[in-house]
């Protein structure tokens, strides 16, 4: 609970409030642009499969901003494309992972993990894709204090590097509270960013859009945050319980079952940002060559980017059956991309 405290700070209150601006604040036809299911697939699956190298997000922080784009419009494949790559190609991340448990094994990380993210939205999209009514034009459940995106005289005015502006600060303030600086100038700096945030809200947008912003953030953290404190709260007795030697003894090898093993383990322990690096390197053993390099992998990959609060959030927004698709991917490709990179080295 210390930890989540923490975490609810630096990472899910900045996620939350960035996810309602994305709902609230963001012209459809922006989204709808990078991610929409009529998008040029290179473009939208280009951006949703590399955005995690700019965001230091773990499975939980994730889940407001992809149900946020998913509220806009964004089509099925890039949505699960952006929410699988988010966690999963951090790049402070990788980076420690090339530094403490290889190079090798960190460029098989950020190979795989662009490659993933690329084939689960294009399945996703392949058995999902619909021409839909986005929520908020087809009866949602949404906030019933203003309507998910507005337009105003003001917001027609005011210059159009606001928004974008507006959008970027928010993202600083959460790699500001994520990141690893001293205390000092962290609380600095993002208390800077705040205020600017405040200002531009104040200065260039109107009452009904606040309302709308702050709506859909409200709208949000009681759609989400409920579940992931279930799920976490889960997750720590089951982590409590595993029996970790036993475990550790099944993945002196790279073939099906170890690496199927460590992805399923993976997708159900929550991860912290960067903290999958002494899972793998010390708990399951792989720095003191007790786990294989197969498994490894395949619990890099399913670990950051998935755990049971996660699928339960997932489940309440895209509904148990594209739920289920989706969790089944990211566990069988992490099982085959553990297996192929064990073969290789």
């Amino acid at each position: 609970m210390e930890y989540l405290s923490v975490h609810v700070l630096t990472c899910l209150i900045p996620a939350f409030f960035i996810a309602g601006a994305i709902v609230a604040l963001l012209q459809k036809d922006v989204v709808l642009k990078y991610f929409g299911a009529d998008a040029k697939k290179w473009l939208c699956y280009s951006v949703a499969a590399t955005s995690g190298t700019v965001l230091a997000v773990c499975s939980c922080t994730i889940l407001p901003m992809f149900a946020g784009i998913h509220r806009r419009g964004a089509g099925i494949g890039p949505a699960t494309a952006f929410l699988f790559s988010g966690p999963a190609i951090n790049l402070l991340a990788v980076v420690l992972t090339a530094r403490v448990l290889g190079l090798d094994l960190g460029i098989a990380r950020i190979v795989a993990a662009v490659s993933m993210a690329v084939v689960i939205g294009l399945v996703m999209a392949a058995i999902f894709e619909r021409k839909r009514v986005p929520e908020d034009e087809g009866g949602s459940d949404g906030p019933a204090c203003a309507p998910a995106s507005v337009s105003s005289d003001k917001g027609m005015s005011r210059p159009s590097y606001v928004t974008p502006l507006f959008m970027a600060i928010l993202v600083g303030i959460l790699l500001g509270a994520t990141s690893k600086i001293a205390l000092f100038p962290k609380a600095v700096l993002v208390s800077i960013l705040v205020l600017a945030s405040a200002w531009l809200l104040m200065r260039y947008f109107e009452d009904v859009e606040k309302s709308a912003f702050f709506g859909e953030t409200w709208w949000l953290v009681k759609r989400i945050f409920p579940l992931l404190l279930v799920g976490t709260f889960i997750t720590g007795v089951i982590g409590y319980f595993l029996p970790v030697e036993l475990i550790r003894s099944i993945f002196g090898r790279s073939d099906f079952l170890a690496c199927f093993i460590a992805s399923t383990i993976g997708a159900l322990l929550y991860m912290p940002t960067l903290l999958e690096v002494p899972i793998v390197g010390t708990l399951f053993g792989y720095s003191s060559g007790v786990m294989a390099s197969g498994p490894a992998l395949a619990l890099l990959l399913a670990g950051p980017s998935m755990s049971l609060p996660n699928m339960i959030v997932i489940w309440r927004v895209i509904g148990a059956r594209k739920a289920g698709v989706y969790i089944s991917l990211v566990v069988l490709l992490s099982t085959l991309a553990g297996m192929i990179y064990g073969a290789i080295v």
